[in-house]
Protein backbone atom coordinates (compact mmCIF):
# COMPACT_ATOMS: atom_id res chain seq x y z
CA UNK A 1 0.00 0.00 0.00
CA UNK A 2 1.17 3.52 -1.05
CA UNK A 3 1.34 5.96 2.18
CA UNK A 4 1.43 9.48 1.22
CA UNK A 5 3.66 10.29 4.41
CA UNK A 6 7.19 9.05 5.70
CA UNK A 7 7.40 5.77 7.65
CA UNK A 8 9.92 5.76 10.37
CA UNK A 9 11.00 3.71 13.44
CA UNK A 10 11.23 6.23 15.42
CA UNK A 11 8.45 8.31 17.48
CA UNK A 12 9.93 11.18 16.74
CA UNK A 13 10.79 13.34 13.94
CA UNK A 14 11.91 16.96 14.03
CA UNK A 15 11.21 20.05 12.31
CA UNK A 16 12.92 23.32 12.77
CA UNK A 17 14.23 21.95 16.05
CA UNK A 18 10.59 21.37 17.20
CA UNK A 19 9.70 17.75 18.29
CA UNK A 20 7.48 15.72 15.93
CA UNK A 21 5.00 13.40 16.84
CA UNK A 22 2.95 11.15 14.02
CA UNK A 23 1.32 8.34 14.83
CA UNK A 24 1.58 4.33 15.00
CA UNK A 25 0.08 2.38 11.70
CA UNK A 26 1.10 -1.22 10.98
CA UNK A 27 4.03 -1.20 13.73
CA UNK A 28 5.32 2.13 12.42
CA UNK A 29 5.84 5.44 13.41
CA UNK A 30 4.13 8.24 10.31
CA UNK A 31 4.32 11.67 9.90
CA UNK A 32 2.45 13.26 7.09
CA UNK A 33 4.60 15.60 4.78
CA UNK A 34 1.71 18.25 4.32
CA UNK A 35 -1.06 18.14 7.07
CA UNK A 36 -2.63 19.90 9.68
CA UNK A 37 -0.03 19.75 13.02
CA UNK A 38 -1.22 21.47 16.34
CA UNK A 39 1.43 22.09 19.69
CA UNK A 40 1.73 20.00 22.95
CA UNK A 41 2.56 22.16 25.38
CA UNK A 42 4.86 21.05 28.78
CA UNK A 43 2.47 22.59 31.22
CA UNK A 44 5.10 23.57 33.90
CA UNK A 45 7.33 25.75 31.89
CA UNK A 46 4.58 27.11 28.79
CA UNK A 47 7.16 25.47 26.28
CA UNK A 48 5.88 23.98 23.09
CA UNK A 49 7.76 20.53 23.21
CA UNK A 50 6.27 19.28 20.21
CA UNK A 51 4.52 19.53 17.02
CA UNK A 52 1.87 17.07 16.61
CA UNK A 53 0.51 15.62 13.33
CA UNK A 54 -3.47 15.72 13.01
CA UNK A 55 -4.64 12.67 10.81
CA UNK A 56 -6.63 13.22 7.61
CA UNK A 57 -8.61 10.62 5.57
CA UNK A 58 -5.04 9.18 4.11
CA UNK A 59 -3.98 8.44 7.27
CA UNK A 60 -7.47 6.88 9.06
CA UNK A 61 -7.90 4.94 5.75
CA UNK A 62 -3.89 3.43 6.71
CA UNK A 63 -5.26 2.38 10.12
CA UNK A 64 -8.25 1.07 9.54
CA UNK A 65 -6.76 -1.17 6.43
CA UNK A 66 -3.82 -2.40 8.43
CA UNK A 67 -6.59 -3.17 11.34
CA UNK A 68 -8.38 -4.81 8.89
CA UNK A 69 -5.50 -6.72 7.37
CA UNK A 70 -4.19 -7.77 10.62
CA UNK A 71 -7.61 -9.21 12.11
CA UNK A 72 -7.72 -12.35 10.67
CA UNK A 73 -4.78 -14.26 11.84
CA UNK A 74 -4.57 -12.62 15.07
CA UNK A 75 -8.54 -13.34 15.47
CA UNK A 76 -7.27 -17.21 14.90
CA UNK A 77 -4.79 -17.06 17.03
CA UNK A 78 -5.41 -19.32 19.92
CA UNK A 79 -6.35 -17.46 23.14
CA UNK A 80 -3.40 -18.87 25.24
CA UNK A 81 -0.81 -17.71 22.67
CA UNK A 82 -2.34 -14.03 22.86
CA UNK A 83 -2.49 -13.76 26.56
CA UNK A 84 1.34 -14.60 26.39
CA UNK A 85 1.83 -11.63 24.46
CA UNK A 86 0.17 -9.60 27.02
CA UNK A 87 2.13 -11.42 29.91
CA UNK A 88 5.43 -9.89 28.17
CA UNK A 89 3.89 -6.38 27.50
CA UNK A 90 3.00 -6.63 31.01
CA UNK A 91 6.75 -6.93 32.04
CA UNK A 92 7.88 -4.41 29.81
CA UNK A 93 5.05 -1.70 31.06
CA UNK A 94 6.73 -2.31 34.12
CA UNK A 95 9.98 -2.15 32.71
CA UNK A 96 9.54 1.67 31.35
CA UNK A 97 7.58 2.34 34.21
CA UNK A 98 9.40 5.11 35.29
CA UNK A 99 9.73 6.65 31.36
CA UNK A 100 5.80 6.36 30.62
CA UNK A 101 5.12 8.12 34.04
CA UNK A 102 7.75 11.04 32.83
CA UNK A 103 6.24 11.28 29.55
CA UNK A 104 2.73 11.83 31.79
CA UNK A 105 3.97 14.63 33.94
CA UNK A 106 5.61 16.05 31.15
CA UNK A 107 2.67 16.53 28.95
CA UNK A 108 0.10 16.49 31.20
CA UNK A 109 1.16 18.22 34.00
CA UNK A 110 -0.07 15.99 37.44
CA UNK A 111 2.76 15.22 39.64
CA UNK A 112 5.01 11.68 39.24
CA UNK A 113 3.11 10.42 42.13
CA UNK A 114 -0.15 10.69 40.20
CA UNK A 115 1.20 9.47 36.97
CA UNK A 116 2.70 6.88 38.68
CA UNK A 117 -0.82 5.50 40.37
CA UNK A 118 -2.39 6.01 36.98
CA UNK A 119 -0.09 3.32 35.31
CA UNK A 120 -0.82 1.22 38.25
CA UNK A 121 -3.87 1.48 37.31
CA UNK A 122 -3.94 0.71 33.92
CA UNK A 123 -1.20 -2.42 34.23
CA UNK A 124 -3.30 -3.99 36.17
CA UNK A 125 -6.07 -4.07 33.28
CA UNK A 126 -3.39 -5.78 31.60
CA UNK A 127 -3.27 -8.41 34.11
CA UNK A 128 -6.42 -8.99 34.33
CA UNK A 129 -6.75 -8.98 30.18
CA UNK A 130 -4.09 -11.82 30.69
CA UNK A 131 -6.47 -14.03 32.20
CA UNK A 132 -8.14 -13.99 28.53
CA UNK A 133 -8.27 -18.04 28.18
CA UNK A 134 -10.70 -18.37 31.31
CA UNK A 135 -12.34 -15.21 30.69
CA UNK A 136 -13.49 -16.29 26.93
CA UNK A 137 -15.35 -19.36 28.18
CA UNK A 138 -18.94 -19.82 26.85
CA UNK A 139 -21.74 -21.52 28.65
CA UNK A 140 -23.12 -24.93 27.77
CA UNK A 141 -26.72 -26.43 28.96
CA UNK A 142 -27.65 -30.11 28.06
CA UNK A 143 -31.42 -31.08 27.06
CA UNK A 144 -33.31 -27.79 28.16
CA UNK A 145 -35.81 -28.95 26.06
CA UNK A 146 -36.82 -31.89 23.89
CA UNK A 147 -33.61 -32.45 21.36
CA UNK A 148 -32.69 -28.78 22.13
CA UNK A 149 -28.95 -28.14 23.95
CA UNK A 150 -28.15 -24.70 24.91
CA UNK A 151 -24.33 -23.06 24.36
CA UNK A 152 -22.93 -19.87 23.87
CA UNK A 153 -19.43 -18.88 21.91
CA UNK A 154 -17.46 -15.31 22.34
CA UNK A 155 -16.19 -14.49 18.70
CA UNK A 156 -14.14 -11.20 18.37
CA UNK A 157 -15.70 -8.55 16.27
CA UNK A 158 -13.27 -7.07 13.91
CA UNK A 159 -11.87 -3.37 14.42
CA UNK A 160 -12.57 -1.49 17.70
CA UNK A 161 -11.57 2.39 18.36
CA UNK A 162 -10.99 3.91 21.39
CA UNK A 163 -11.03 7.65 21.84
CA UNK A 164 -9.85 8.97 25.20
CA UNK A 165 -9.51 12.24 26.86
CA UNK A 166 -6.23 14.17 28.32
CA UNK A 167 -6.77 12.94 31.91
CA UNK A 168 -5.35 10.05 32.05
CA UNK A 169 -3.25 9.45 28.73
CA UNK A 170 -2.28 5.89 30.22
CA UNK A 171 -5.02 4.78 32.32
CA UNK A 172 -8.00 5.30 30.55
CA UNK A 173 -6.55 3.73 26.90
CA UNK A 174 -5.48 0.64 29.22
CA UNK A 175 -9.39 0.53 29.87
CA UNK A 176 -9.89 -0.24 26.56
CA UNK A 177 -7.37 -1.73 23.81
CA UNK A 178 -5.88 -4.52 26.05
CA UNK A 179 -9.33 -6.41 26.66
CA UNK A 180 -10.31 -6.33 23.55
CA UNK A 181 -7.11 -7.35 21.43
CA UNK A 182 -6.67 -10.39 24.01
CA UNK A 183 -10.27 -11.25 23.10
CA UNK A 184 -9.22 -10.90 19.19
CA UNK A 185 -9.81 -7.99 17.73
CA UNK A 186 -7.48 -5.24 16.30
CA UNK A 187 -7.63 -1.68 18.04
CA UNK A 188 -7.38 2.01 16.90
CA UNK A 189 -6.62 4.36 19.69
CA UNK A 190 -7.50 8.26 19.09
CA UNK A 191 -6.05 9.72 22.03
CA UNK A 192 -6.08 13.35 23.23
CA UNK A 193 -4.38 15.80 21.34
CA UNK A 194 -3.17 17.52 24.19
CA UNK A 195 -0.68 14.91 26.36
CA UNK A 196 -0.27 11.94 23.10
CA UNK A 197 3.30 10.51 23.89
CA UNK A 198 2.55 8.46 26.21
CA UNK A 199 0.20 6.54 24.09
CA UNK A 200 2.84 6.08 21.33
CA UNK A 201 5.11 4.79 23.30
CA UNK A 202 3.18 2.66 24.52
CA UNK A 203 2.27 1.23 21.46
CA UNK A 204 5.75 0.49 20.40
CA UNK A 205 6.29 -1.41 23.59
CA UNK A 206 3.21 -3.88 22.19
CA UNK A 207 5.04 -4.35 19.42
CA UNK A 208 7.82 -5.25 20.96
CA UNK A 209 6.22 -7.81 22.78
CA UNK A 210 5.35 -9.62 20.34
CA UNK A 211 1.97 -8.19 18.65
CA UNK A 212 1.50 -8.61 15.32
CA UNK A 213 1.89 -5.10 13.38
CA UNK A 214 -1.91 -3.87 12.76
CA UNK A 215 -3.36 -5.16 15.48
CA UNK A 216 -2.43 -1.79 17.41
CA UNK A 217 -2.78 1.24 16.20
CA UNK A 218 -2.57 4.39 17.54
CA UNK A 219 -3.86 8.01 15.16
CA UNK A 220 -3.70 11.60 16.29
CA UNK A 221 -6.01 14.12 15.71
CA UNK A 222 -9.04 16.78 16.44
CA UNK A 223 -12.68 16.45 15.92
CA UNK A 224 -12.19 15.83 11.96
CA UNK A 225 -9.86 12.61 12.80
CA UNK A 226 -12.43 11.28 15.12
CA UNK A 227 -15.55 11.81 12.55
CA UNK A 228 -13.66 9.96 9.70
CA UNK A 229 -12.93 7.31 12.06
CA UNK A 230 -16.42 6.75 13.79
CA UNK A 231 -18.38 6.87 10.03
CA UNK A 232 -16.15 4.61 8.75
CA UNK A 233 -18.06 1.06 8.17
CA UNK A 234 -14.89 -0.88 9.07
CA UNK A 235 -14.81 -0.05 12.01
CA UNK A 236 -17.54 -2.11 14.16
CA UNK A 237 -17.49 -1.04 18.03
CA UNK A 238 -16.60 2.32 19.39
CA UNK A 239 -15.80 3.26 23.41
CA UNK A 240 -15.33 6.72 24.53
CA UNK A 241 -14.46 8.40 27.41
CA UNK A 242 -14.73 12.16 27.52
CA UNK A 243 -17.39 14.99 28.55
CA UNK A 244 -20.97 14.11 27.92
CA UNK A 245 -22.07 16.52 25.48
CA UNK A 246 -19.19 14.19 23.18
CA UNK A 247 -19.89 11.05 24.45
CA UNK A 248 -23.85 12.31 23.58
CA UNK A 249 -23.08 12.79 20.02
CA UNK A 250 -20.55 9.69 19.79
CA UNK A 251 -22.94 7.12 21.22
CA UNK A 252 -26.02 8.62 18.67
CA UNK A 253 -23.60 8.39 15.69
CA UNK A 254 -22.20 5.12 16.34
CA UNK A 255 -25.31 3.39 17.26
CA UNK A 256 -26.83 5.23 14.34
CA UNK A 257 -24.60 3.37 12.12
CA UNK A 258 -25.70 -0.03 13.97
CA UNK A 259 -21.71 0.11 15.82
CA UNK A 260 -21.76 -1.55 19.10
CA UNK A 261 -20.59 2.02 21.21
CA UNK A 262 -19.90 2.63 25.18
CA UNK A 263 -19.83 6.55 25.97
CA UNK A 264 -18.75 7.52 29.47
CA UNK A 265 -19.45 10.94 30.16
CA UNK A 266 -18.61 13.59 32.36
CA UNK A 267 -18.81 13.54 36.25
CA UNK A 268 -18.65 15.72 39.46
CA UNK A 269 -19.26 15.10 42.75
CA UNK A 270 -20.75 15.71 46.17
CA UNK A 271 -19.78 15.02 49.49
CA UNK A 272 -21.56 15.36 52.10
CA UNK A 273 -19.69 15.68 55.61
CA UNK A 274 -22.30 14.59 58.66
CA UNK A 275 -22.45 16.24 62.38
CA UNK A 276 -21.01 12.87 63.85
CA UNK A 277 -18.03 12.37 60.94
CA UNK A 278 -14.19 12.41 61.83
CA UNK A 279 -13.61 15.84 60.19
CA UNK A 280 -9.61 15.28 60.26
CA UNK A 281 -10.11 12.29 58.00
CA UNK A 282 -13.01 13.88 55.99
CA UNK A 283 -10.63 16.80 55.12
CA UNK A 284 -7.85 14.67 54.05
CA UNK A 285 -10.33 12.47 52.02
CA UNK A 286 -11.85 15.89 50.86
CA UNK A 287 -7.94 17.95 49.99
CA UNK A 288 -6.73 14.30 48.45
CA UNK A 289 -9.85 13.44 45.94
CA UNK A 290 -10.10 17.91 45.36
CA UNK A 291 -6.52 18.56 44.34
CA UNK A 292 -5.40 15.38 43.25
CA UNK A 293 -4.22 14.98 39.26
CA UNK A 294 -4.97 19.22 40.23
CA UNK A 295 -8.52 18.25 40.15
CA UNK A 296 -8.46 16.94 36.50
CA UNK A 297 -10.51 13.92 36.62
CA UNK A 298 -13.87 13.07 37.04
CA UNK A 299 -14.14 11.25 40.45
CA UNK A 300 -12.81 14.84 42.01
CA UNK A 301 -14.93 15.93 44.93
CA UNK A 302 -15.62 19.58 43.76
CA UNK A 303 -18.31 20.00 46.28
CA UNK A 304 -18.51 19.45 50.36
CA UNK A 305 -21.77 20.06 51.60
CA UNK A 306 -21.53 20.26 55.75
CA UNK A 307 -24.32 19.56 57.58
CA UNK A 308 -24.81 21.29 61.13
CA UNK A 309 -21.88 21.75 63.48
CA UNK A 310 -19.44 20.23 61.29
CA UNK A 311 -19.42 23.07 59.20
CA UNK A 312 -17.02 25.58 60.96
CA UNK A 313 -14.27 23.01 61.68
CA UNK A 314 -14.53 21.35 58.32
CA UNK A 315 -13.83 24.73 57.19
CA UNK A 316 -11.14 25.63 58.97
CA UNK A 317 -9.55 22.44 58.72
CA UNK A 318 -9.90 22.71 54.92
CA UNK A 319 -8.58 26.10 55.00
CA UNK A 320 -5.09 24.85 57.04
CA UNK A 321 -4.77 21.97 54.16
CA UNK A 322 -5.43 24.52 51.09
CA UNK A 323 -2.80 27.05 52.33
CA UNK A 324 -0.26 24.34 52.94
CA UNK A 325 -0.39 22.50 49.77
CA UNK A 326 2.65 23.26 47.88
CA UNK A 327 2.35 23.50 44.02
CA UNK A 328 4.79 23.86 41.35
CA UNK A 329 6.14 21.53 38.44
CA UNK A 330 4.77 17.30 38.59
CA UNK A 331 8.14 16.72 38.59
CA UNK A 332 9.66 17.83 42.10
CA UNK A 333 9.27 15.06 44.50
CA UNK A 334 8.13 18.04 46.89
CA UNK A 335 5.14 19.27 44.97
CA UNK A 336 1.20 18.00 46.22
CA UNK A 337 -0.22 19.53 42.84
CA UNK A 338 0.96 20.14 39.47
CA UNK A 339 -0.50 22.47 36.91
CA UNK A 340 -3.59 22.46 35.09
CA UNK A 341 -3.26 21.42 31.59
CA UNK A 342 -3.83 24.83 29.64
CA UNK A 343 -4.40 28.36 30.15
CA UNK A 344 -8.10 27.45 28.44
CA UNK A 345 -8.51 25.04 31.37
CA UNK A 346 -6.89 27.49 34.06
CA UNK A 347 -9.08 30.69 32.88
CA UNK A 348 -12.35 28.27 32.98
CA UNK A 349 -11.30 27.38 36.43
CA UNK A 350 -10.56 30.88 37.43
CA UNK A 351 -14.60 31.49 36.22
CA UNK A 352 -15.78 28.63 38.16
CA UNK A 353 -14.14 29.84 41.12
CA UNK A 354 -15.79 33.31 41.23
CA UNK A 355 -18.53 32.35 40.54
CA UNK A 356 -18.93 29.38 43.01
CA UNK A 357 -17.61 32.25 45.38
CA UNK A 358 -20.53 34.15 44.97
CA UNK A 359 -22.61 31.49 45.42
CA UNK A 360 -21.00 30.54 49.00
CA UNK A 361 -21.43 34.06 49.98
CA UNK A 362 -25.41 33.80 49.80
CA UNK A 363 -25.72 29.98 49.80
CA UNK A 364 -23.11 28.74 52.55
CA UNK A 365 -21.89 26.24 50.24
CA UNK A 366 -18.02 26.03 50.37
CA UNK A 367 -16.30 25.04 47.14
CA UNK A 368 -13.44 22.96 46.62
CA UNK A 369 -12.20 25.19 43.81
CA UNK A 370 -13.28 27.99 45.97
CA UNK A 371 -10.86 27.53 48.94
CA UNK A 372 -7.94 26.58 46.17
CA UNK A 373 -8.23 30.16 44.40
CA UNK A 374 -8.62 31.87 48.29
CA UNK A 375 -6.27 30.15 49.48
CA UNK A 376 -2.49 31.40 50.31
CA UNK A 377 -0.23 29.99 47.81
CA UNK A 378 0.92 31.57 44.93
CA UNK A 379 1.79 28.90 42.43
CA UNK A 380 4.93 29.01 40.10
CA UNK A 381 5.42 32.60 38.05
CA UNK A 382 5.81 31.44 34.76
CA UNK A 383 5.19 32.99 31.43
CA UNK A 384 2.27 29.99 30.59
CA UNK A 385 0.24 30.90 33.14
CA UNK A 386 -1.11 27.36 34.53
CA UNK A 387 -1.07 27.78 38.33
CA UNK A 388 -3.71 29.22 39.44
CA UNK A 389 -2.95 32.40 41.46
CA UNK A 390 -3.49 33.19 44.74
CA UNK A 391 -6.29 35.43 45.39
CA UNK A 392 -6.23 37.31 48.90
CA UNK A 393 -10.08 37.16 50.03
CA UNK A 394 -10.03 34.24 52.31
CA UNK A 395 -8.57 36.73 55.33
CA UNK A 396 -12.09 38.74 54.10
CA UNK A 397 -14.31 36.01 54.23
CA UNK A 398 -12.97 34.91 58.15
CA UNK A 399 -13.38 38.64 59.16
CA UNK A 400 -16.84 38.67 57.72
CA UNK A 401 -17.33 35.85 59.61
CA UNK A 402 -15.97 37.15 62.93
CA UNK A 403 -18.09 40.75 62.74
CA UNK A 404 -21.30 38.51 61.88
CA UNK A 405 -19.97 36.23 65.37
CA UNK A 406 -19.43 39.43 67.42
CA UNK A 407 -22.69 40.82 66.62
CA UNK A 408 -24.33 37.85 68.46
CA UNK A 409 -25.02 35.78 65.03
CA UNK A 410 -23.68 32.68 62.99
CA UNK A 411 -22.64 33.65 59.77
CA UNK A 412 -24.77 32.39 57.02
CA UNK A 413 -21.43 31.95 55.01
CA UNK A 414 -21.25 28.53 57.10
CA UNK A 415 -24.60 27.96 58.22
CA UNK A 416 -27.42 29.52 56.47
CA UNK A 417 -27.90 31.77 59.85
CA UNK A 418 -26.65 35.00 59.32
CA UNK A 419 -29.16 38.00 60.17
CA UNK A 420 -26.08 40.39 60.90
CA UNK A 421 -27.16 42.89 58.04
CA UNK A 422 -24.59 45.47 58.27
CA UNK A 423 -22.12 42.62 58.70
CA UNK A 424 -23.01 40.86 55.50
Amino acid sequence: MSLPFDTQHSGLGTASNMQCLGHYIGGNHLFQKDGRNGPVYEPASGQQVAQLNFAGQSEVNAAIHAAVTAFPAWAELPPPQRARVLFKYRDLLEREHDSLAELITREHGKTLADAYGELQRGIEVVEFACGIPHLLKGEYSDHVSNGVDSWSLRQPLGVCLGITPFNFPAMVPMWMYPIAIACGNSFILKPSEKDPSCPLRMAELFSEAGLPAGVFNVVNGDRQTVDALLTDERVVAVSFVGSTPVAERIYTEASRRGKRAQALGGAKNHLVVMPDADVAHAADALIGSAYGSAGERCMAISVAVAVGDAADPLVTALTEKARALRVGPGTQASVDMGPLVTTDHRALEQGLAMWWWVQTWFHGVWSLACLASFSDFSGVKIPFGVFLPSVPNLDALQTHQNRCKASGNECRQFKGKCRAGSAS
